[in-house]
């Protein structure tokens, strides 16, 4: 197959390619560059060299790989000061006409992130005490992959053969075999900017207690103390003959009491919640002046019906998701955005 040239319309699944501010680089310094020039929404992209085409690429500072400075997810992750234009088309030939209103609109996007961030400010100090409940959305801006997107956990494994307890006691071996790949990928994560932010503010106060679905401990990592954890822990592991529980630090341990295949600590398909904890969550949601859902989508029962004692009580609901949720038109606020940006943001409000 012959290289692109110039003349060519080459057809590509791409609509749009936000090119980043030029830094200190002269074309002369461009070079080959085998990785993909842009990726958005994890579709293919082509292998574009810029060599001698009249393709009038944004070029990066010196040293710095084209493929990790041109990598976003979604435009509006970018601050209006990054971007210079949006080209339709871009790796087609005969580039160059930007779409002229697209600076305008990173801007308008900005300022709304900060006036929402700003009256959730307004809401934490003015409606305590204020009672975070957390869910996978925040974590996986650490690299961990959530349950039930698209791309999600249970999109590649089948829940009904790797989380019920009725899988466990089946073939408790290959439910292992999934929980060891599990405890592979939260070995190397770390806590992103949303939990230390959170962290953070329950040191300053402003915070009374995490109620957290999630599994992986990055909220004690990042510093919180008041943490409950109401489906589970991969750190423990449990027998069920007899009883006993332990610290987890490898893959399908044996009890030490009665030698049998111990249970991962997290609640499985058909178990119930932790009673203590749940009881515990439903206590802090009544009392909260605020609750502040933080990646969730307030799906998975009981504890989506949270935000209804406080609610109830007469407290607050302020929501920081991704993408609605069933809750969205009765919270005093919704804040569709990221949870590291938004809550680093709320720190320095």
């Amino acid at each position: 197959m012959r290289r692109p040239a110039v003349g060519d319309d080459l057809p590509v699944a791409r609509h749009f390619v936000v090119e980043p501010e030029a830094g200190a680089a002269q074309l002369a310094d461009a070079r080959t560059d085998l990785e993909p020039v842009v990726e958005m929404r994890r579709l293919p992209v082509t292998h574009v060299r810029f060599e001698h085409e009249r393709l009038e690429p944004a070029f990066p500072q010196r040293g710095v790989a084209a493929g990790e400075l041109l990598e976003v997810g979604d435009a509006r992750d970018l601050e209006p000061d990054q971007v210079v234009r949006v080209v339709r088309d871009a790796l087609g030939v005969r580039l160059g006409e930007s779409d002229a209103h697209v600076r305008a609109e990173a801007e308008a996007a900005h300022q709304g992130h900060s006036t929402a961030v700003n009256e959730l400010s307004t809401l934490l100090r003015e409606r305590q005490p204020c009672v975070v409940l957390t869910g996978a959305g925040i974590s996986t801006e650490s690299g961990i992959p959530d349950f039930r997107s698209p791309t999600g956990i249970w999109a590649q494994y089948d829940p009904m053969e790797y989380a019920t307890i009725d899988a466990f006691r089946r073939d408790p071996v290959k439910v292992w075999e999934f929980y060891g790949l599990r405890l592979e990928a939260l070995a190397k994560a770390e806590p992103n900017a949303g939990h230390l932010a959170l962290a953070e503010l329950e040191r300053r106060g402003l915070v009374r207690a995490v109620v957290t679905q999630n599994i992986d401990g990055l909220h004690q990592r990042a510093g919180s103390r008041e943490v409950i954890e109401v489906h589970g822990s991969i750190r423990t592991a449990q027998c069920l003959a007899c009883g006993e529980q332990t610290p987890l630090d490898r893959a399908m341990p044996r009890c030490p009491r009665c030698s049998e295949i111990m249970k991962p600590g997290v609640v499985m398909f058909g178990e119930l919640l932790p009673a203590e904890a749940i009881e515990r969550a439903t206590e802090l949601a009544r009392e909260a002046g605020l609750l502040l859902v933080v990646g969730s989508a307030l799906e998975v029962y009981p504890v989506a019906g949270l935000p209804e004692e406080t609610m109830s009580a007469g407290g607050a609901l302020a929501i920081v998701n991704r993408g609605p949720t069933g809750y969205d038109g009765r919270a005093d606020l919704k804040v569709d955005r990221g949870a590291g940006e938004t809550l680093s943001t709320l720190l320095r409000a």
